[in-house]
């Protein structure tokens, strides 16, 4: 599949780094220079880029592990939705959970992206849902680790 991409960063565009990578790195554009993210701050950093994602697919935002492991930032909405229809900049919401500020600054790889099939439904209002093995268990019933 081709994506159409408008790139209005210095940034190179989001690229798989490997064959089998799922998702492509997301970079800050921040033409007015870095922003810190002070402990437990959260802030919204744009990229620079608009995509056109066509129906049926979505993009989502998801967080860099490396980044979450070694510097405690991370996507609050994780994953963000970029739905089909939007053609605004992509912007990602970080959120600082260390105890030490962080600095941003452009060009630096904040998230991942992955584009992905989705689909609409149609919801049927009924009084009662089929029986499964499962039922309504959730949230570590099985008591497996």
């Amino acid at each position: 599949m081709k994506l159409k991409i408008v790139n209005t960063s210095n940034n190179p565009l989001p690229a798989y780094e490997t064959k089998a990578s799922a998702g492509m790195d997301l970079r800050a554009f921040l033409p007015e220079g870095p922003i810190t993210l002070e402990p437990m701050q959260r802030g919204l950093v744009p990229t620079g880029l608009y995509i056109e994602i066509p129906e049926g697919y979505e993009g989502q935002v998801r967080p860099r592990s490396g980044l979450a492991l070694k510097s405690g930032i991370t996507v609050l909405n994780s994953p963000g939705t970029i739905d089909a229809d939007y053609r605004g900049q992509i912007c990602v919401i970080l959120i600082n959970l260390s105890d030490k500020p962080f600095v941003i600054n452009s060009g630096d790889r904040i998230a991942q992206m992955i584009i992905a099939r989705c689909e609409q439904v149609e919801m049927v209002q009924v009084e009662t849902l089929s029986e499964t093995e499962r039922g309504a268990g959730g949230f570590g019933h099985t008591g497996k680790n």
